[in-house]
């Protein structure tokens, strides 16, 4: 289901689907811990910072519409963290299931490898169990569970921690 599947860098137009695909999850799910989605001008400053490092941003477009998106940066802003990233994939949540989040992941390892990334960190919610699983087959061992760490909807939720040697 991956034929039409276009992966390519991030523009400028792609803030306000970025917005609209990240808000879905905001809203309705505990994959993001954010409460609030934020404003169009956040995220805009968010993957314009990320673009100047010219760290990874890819955009999964089907029919000229944006179906998804990944990046990586920085895992934490002290120095010696500097070849280590986080990676974060969202997919349209009417385009699950299809592929896509593979397609992303696959991409995204080789381009943050190339920039020079040694590890990559996934942290995800430990509910999340298609991106456990998404995650373990390109490779990511999961490091420890960390019960309890976000409250979200009234509930708390425990998030994993995964790497991945580039």
């Amino acid at each position: 289901m991956t034929d039409n599947i276009i992966l390519r860098r991030f523009e400028k137009t792609d803030v306000p689907d970025i917005h609209k695909i990240y808000s879905y999850y905001v809203n309705n799910s505990v994959v993001t811990f954010d409460i609030d989605a934020p404003s169009e001008k956040a995220i805009e400053k968010k993957y314009f910072d990320i673009a100047k490092k010219d760290h990874p941003i890819i955009i999964a477009q089907v029919d000229n519409e944006v179906v998804g998106f990944a990046y990586a940066s920085n895992f934490r802003p002290r120095p010696a963290y500097r070849f280590t990233c986080e990676n974060a994939i969202y997919i349209d949540n009417n385009m699950v299931g299809r592929g896509i989040g593979d397609l992303l992941l696959a991409e995204l390892l080789k381009q943050a490898k190339d920039f020079g990334f040694n590890q990559m960190i996934a942290i995800v919610t430990a509910s999340a169990n298609s991106s456990i699983k998404l995650h373990k087959k390109h490779g990511f061992e999961i490091l420890g569970e960390f019960p309890e760490l976000g409250y979200k909807f009234d509930k708390w939720h425990s998030i994993i921690h995964m790497q991945r040697k580039l």
